[in-house]
């Protein structure tokens, strides 16, 4: 990073670099103004260094099952011992206070349990209120939910009396854990068996575990039995309500739901429009939330901090970072100050805007103004070095997130991880993975779905089993994309048994086998001339009632076409139409070929010329079959005429379509006077020929005395930029001693190996 201790003056360099100055002449863009002099009248000097940790240092893996083995074996933790943490007991006359503070200290179930029945039965000491609960509170941390229950009794059994807050306890106990039909019990537990009526805290806290946990139809029956047996809502019961249904996607319920309160003679809060403004802004609508803004306004309701933010992140979610650096300049003079969520969400903008750099740079004013960056900063951060790649910057942020004792977080090393897969950087991320596992972090379905799609880009589908096996192992079910994306590696590497195992392991497996996977083997089977396999599997997806897609079709039908079945592809066709599926290009270019293959040159011309009467595009790829079964049949100039056509539609003709072309002539379909032209005319627009043609026209050329003709051709294909200068030497000095065959067997070798390379 820049921050290197340039002290004061640095500082202020650096912020009117990103800011501007008084004048506006910040790199966001000239009409920023307002940013100078407001950030200028909040900003405070400072001039302490800030050093960067040394790299982490990845040392080189060979890849090998070995290496991915960390991955799949999480650390043991040990545990503190039970009888070390007895030792130290507390003085037989120690206060409650001190009790309670012995007890935050303990980590485990039974060092906590024995201290405190230790002190229960001192003579001078007996449990209070405080106490229950603070050992109740440490049980359910530690998910001894039995424990926590006997402490119930044990209270009960001692005539101290529970309070409502000891049965929040265990609802925000239960909730952490993910057990909501438990939490949702703690209701009968409290009226059952302690007569106490729940009343409206209880509900409301309940309320609010079940929404953050997006229990969503819990949540609707808990609020049901909460009006059902007489317990009325406050503010905050519609705004955790108004809250559901903004996170369910059912904002003008909520919005209803507001017109509601005033039958409860209720009025909105900054919390209420706060949430409204929220959803509209996680649903994409800015504009309806700045709408919301203006109703608080003239409700008189006053914007609070979270409302700025909320608006702020709204802005930069859309990346219109400049609209919401003006936003934060007026509230800058309504007394707003930016807080840690407010640089967290420029930071957002800027990288959304594409602004990487300049939230690098403000990541620095965040650190010289005093604020800790945190998590979501830090991911941020290096999410967009990710994208826009910036590894060594990435790792740097990184280096510096723990040398600040900000732990990464899941989110944090599959980021990393997914950037180094997608860049075939194996060795890399499996080390990064490492390092994850090392510190605890338990591997999810996305670190895993990364390596493997790594393992499969690099081809090495053996690993990706391995891996596949050892995340199951570990527990973390494999989800449809991970099985998609092995099976397309399989596919593509010719494993079709491998493949067709997988997809059928899914079913037993539970993972749903979706439209990708079907489209993903049948794709596989046609390219493998296994047209009758691809056909069981796509009328399997009829059967299953799986949507066939345009691009399942036109997989089938490019398969059958290929087989020379080329009527049933019509079929299919007719078929695709009734579906409600229009043909594309891709689905006619397919037919065109398929005809031309059988030798109906007239179909397929006939089908060329009615696609372009629906007024499709007609693609350089869409000719070439035609043309090169024209050239088949010695229709020289019906082919040359397609050929010019391509170009007089407005569409550059490709590569490929040139050496369509020049193969033709070469195979004896035009004079050797034309295809000397033509071959002067590719390498004007600097495109190679093929050279087993190339070969063919150097043969003819010889047999008619024409050597200086092939070496005028031999210069003007060598002197294309992309021949290596020792290249150009070897073949001339071929030429210049006659040995015209080797020279064209070398220039031949090297544009083979340049296509093979191309092709990959």
């Amino acid at each position: 990073m820049r921050c290197n201790g340039d002290g004061k003056a640095g500082t202020r360099r650096r912020r009117q670099e990103v800011f501007g100055d008084g004048d506006g002449n910040g790199r966001l863009g000239r009409d920023v103004t307002a940013i100078g002099g407001g950030w200028r009248r909040w900003r405070r000097q400072v001039s302490h260094p800030f050093t960067l940790p040394n790299r982490l240092n990845l040392p080189p893996l060979n890849l090998s099952s070995r290496s991915l083995k960390p991955i799949c074996s999480i650390p043991r933790r040990e545990l503190p011992s039970i009888s070390a943490s007895l030792t130290h007991k507390l003085p037989p006359d120690f206060t409650t206070k001190q009790l309670l503070h012995a007890l935050s200290q303990r980590n485990d179930e039974t060092s906590a349990l024995n201290l405190f029945h230790w002190a229960s039965k001192q003579p001078n000491f007996k449990p209070t209120l405080p106490v229950y609960e603070k050992i109740i509170r440490k049980l359910g941390h530690l998910g001894s939910f039995d424990s926590m229950k006997q402490i119930l009794e044990d209270m009960r059994a001692s005539n101290c009396r529970p309070k409502k807050g000891t049965f929040l306890i265990f609802i925000e106990s239960y909730a952490k854990r993910y057990l909501y039909d438990d939490a949702i019990g703690v209701l009968d537990m409290m009226e059952q068996a302690f007569g106490m009526k729940p009343g409206r805290d209880t509900y409301n806290s309940l309320l609010e575990v079940l929404v953050n946990g997006k229990k969503f139809k819990l949540f609707e029956s808990v609020r049901s039995m909460m009006f059902t047996r007489g317990v009325r809502p406050d503010v905050f019961t519609f705004n955790i309500s108004i809250k559901a249904l903004c996170k369910s996607h059912q904002i003008r319920h909520a919005i209803l739901l507001i017109e509601d309160m005033s039958n409860y003679g209720l009025a909105p809060n900054e919390i209420t429009y706060t949430t409204i403004m929220k959803g509209y802004i996680e649903e994409g609508n800015l504009e309806t939330a700045l709408r919301i803004k203006e109703e608080m306004i003239a409700a008189q309701c006053p914007l609070s901090k979270k409302t700025v933010n909320v608006l702020i992140l709204g802005y930069c979610k859309e990346g219109r970072i400049k609209e919401g650096l003006y936003f934060l300049e007026e509230m800058w003079v309504e007394g707003f100050r930016p807080d840690q969520f407010t640089f967290n969400y420029l930071v957002l903008g800027l990288w959304k805007s594409g602004h990487v750099k300049q939230a690098l740079e403000l990541f620095d004013l965040m650190l010289q103004e005093g604020f800790d960056p945190d998590i979501f900063t830090f991911n941020t951060l290096i999410s967009g070095l990710c994208k826009s790649g910036q590894d060594d910057e990435a790792m740097e942020v990184l280096n510096q997130m723990i040398s600040r004792d900000c732990s990464p977080d899941t989110v944090t090393f599959n980021t990393l991880i997914s950037n180094l897969c997608k860049e075939k950087q194996m060795e890399q991320a499996i080390e990064i993975a490492c390092i994850m596992t090392d510190k605890g972090i338990q591997p999810d379905v996305y670190t895993f779905n990364s390596l493997i799609r790594g393992l499969c880009l690099t081809m090495n589908d053996d690993l990706a089993i391995d891996l596949l096996n050892g995340m199951k192992k570990l527990g973390c079910r494999p989800n449809e994309y991970t099985l998609n994306i092995l099976i397309n590696s399989l596919c593509s590497s010719g494993k079709l048994d491998r493949a067709l195992g997988l997809w059928r392991d899914m079913e037993s497996s539970g993972c749903t086998r979706d439209e990708v996977t079907y489209a993903t083997l049948i794709a596989g089977f046609c390219k493998n001339k296994k047209i009758e396999q691809a056909e069981e599997i796509f009328y399997q997806m009829e059967l299953q009632a799986v949507p066939r897609d345009t691009s399942v079709y036109n997989s089938i039908i490019e398969g059958l076409c290929m087989s020379r079945r080329v009527e049933k592809a019509g079929e299919l066709v007719d078929q695709m139409i009734l579906e409600g599926l229009q043909p594309n290009i891709v689905t006619y270019g397919s037919l065109i070929k398929g005809w031309c293959k059988v030798g109906l040159i007239d179909n397929a011309s006939r089908l060329l010329r009615t696609i372009e009467k629906k007024g499709m595009t007609l693609t350089p790829q869409t000719y070439n079959p035609l043309i090169h079964a024209l050239f088949q049949q010695k229709r020289t100039k019906e082919a040359m005429r397609l050929f010019r056509e391509i170009e007089e539609k407005g569409t550059a003709p490709e590569a490929m379509s040139y050496r369509t072309v020049f193969r033709g002539f070469c195979s004896g379909g035009g004079p050797i006077g034309e295809t000397i032209d033509f071959l002067v005319e590719m390498t004007e627009k600097r495109i190679t020929p093929d050279s087993d043609s190339f070969h063919m026209l150097a043969d003819g050329l010889c047999a008619l005395s024409m050597e200086d003709t092939l070496v005028m051709l031999v210069e003007r294909i060598i002197k294309m930029d992309f021949f290596p200068e020792n290249e150009v030497s070897r073949i001339m000095g071929l030429v210049k001693i006659r040995k015209f065959e080797d020279a064209v067997v070398h220039i031949g070798g090297f544009l083979n190996s340049r296509n093979h390379k191309r092709r990959h």
